[in-house]
């Protein structure tokens, strides 16, 4: 395998543009307390008793492993040990399963008392639920059991691959011919925003060992999967793709997938993150400024829409605009074009999210918000 250099600098985008440090700072401490200690119009993190606590997607009042995992990795970047434990912990106890086909993934949705909502896994929870968990080894080091962070990761990516090899024993996450995520674990297509490179070199060096050069051949299959996923004009990207990045839109569903819609938001901010940390891929910053092309020239500024991912427009609106808006910005980390600023300064004019929606939208904003800070980072084992 290649070696990998992990980062010893990561920039401060915010300060580059000239905000004060004690602004950022103080932006992002009342970000945490907003989502995680704010009124219940505004939080989304439940403490249970017992040590226990869960992120509501309040949009659709049930606990998601997105959001789990999206929890569990804000905590480990803002150093909140007892938020992230009491997450892992409820995550553990309600959403891990223990028996039948999917044993050793986790439900991917459960109502807000743990009853499960599904009993089969999205596989976006796995890969961040572990990489939280290895984020958390090098942070604050192991303890035991669950606690173990390290072990625990290494099983779960365990589980991600090996899964099916006996019979009767469920399907793994990744196309074994292709080294390429599954949308689930019963179908052969994919989602581009589940597409973590960043990720995955990670894993190449802290997963078992026999599964290691998987890891660094998932990050490469994946860096060149997304250039086929993305439109060469727009830069925009579907919800659901072919192995081939073609988008896909399931039959078996009313609303259509293949469209840049809500899924698809993450897709700019995961790469920007992966050129960010390692630098491998220079188109990866070609097609981040092609979107904040599209974004601030074409539609002059516009965030509220929906489209083709050729950026023809269509009805309706986004279920997602401050996402839209976030993303956008964590593109800066690798565009150098002229709406690399125009589109941090009008993301860093924009409020967290109110209402029913609020919970996707302010996970990926505190999530732009600590990337654009300097404040996303790798925590070595």
């Amino acid at each position: 395998m290649a070696a990998v250099t992990l980062p010893t600098h990561y920039r401060n985008v915010f300060a580059e543009l000239g905000y004060a440090q004690a602004e950022i700072d103080a932006r992002i401490e009342n970000t945490f307390h907003t989502i995680f200690y704010g009124d219940e119009a505004h939080r989304f993190y439940h403490p249970t008793g017992r040590g226990l606590a869960y992120i509501e997607d309040t949009g659709n009042h049930d606990v998601r492993t997105e959001g789990m995992s999206y929890g569990m990795m804000l905590c480990v970047q803002t150093d909140h040990k007892a938020e992230f434990d009491a997450l892992w912990s409820w995550a553990m106890h309600y959403m891990y399963m223990q028996d039948g086909p999917n044993a050793g993934y986790f439900a991917w949705s459960c109502q807000t008392d743990g009853t499960p909502n599904a009993n089969g896994p999205a596989p976006d929870g796995e890969e961040y639920f572990a990489m939280a968990l290895f984020f958390a080894a090098g942070r604050w080091g192991c303890g035991s059991g669950i606690y173990d962070y390290a072990a625990m990761a290494r099983r779960i990516l365990h589980s991600c691959l090996h899964k099916g090899e006996k019979l009767g024993t469920g399907r793994p996450m990744w196309a074994s011919e292709n080294h390429l995520i599954k949308f689930i674990t019963e179908c052969d297509f994919t989602d581009p925003s589940y597409h973590l490179p960043h990720f995955y070199t990670l894993f190449s060096l802290w997963a078992d060992e026999a599964d290691r050069p998987f890891w660094a051949e998932a990050a490469r299959a994946s860096r060149a999967f997304l250039h086929k996923a993305c439109h060469p004009v727009t830069g925009l990207c579907a919800e659901y793709s072919l192995y081939d990045g073609t988008p896909h839109n399931r039959s078996d569903r009313d609303q259509r997938h293949d469209l840049y819609y809500s899924d698809a938001y993450r897709t700019i901010a995961n790469m920007a993150l992966d050129y960010a940390w390692f630098g491998v891929d220079p188109w990866q910053a070609e097609n981040a400024e092609r979107l904040q092309k599209f974004f601030c020239e074409t539609l002059c500024g516009r965030t509220n829409g929906i489209w083709e991912i050729d950026g023809t427009p269509l009805p309706g609106e986004a279920l997602h605009p401050v996402a839209i808006t976030a993303t956008n910005a964590q593109a800066s980390l690798a565009a150098g074009g002229p709406n690399a600023e125009v589109c941090v300064r009008r993301f860093w004019n924009t409020s967290l999210r109110d209402g029913p929606r609020r919970y996707y939208d302010n996970c990926l904003y505190f999530f732009a918000l600590l990337a654009l800070s300097g404040r996303y980072r790798i925590w070595p084992l």
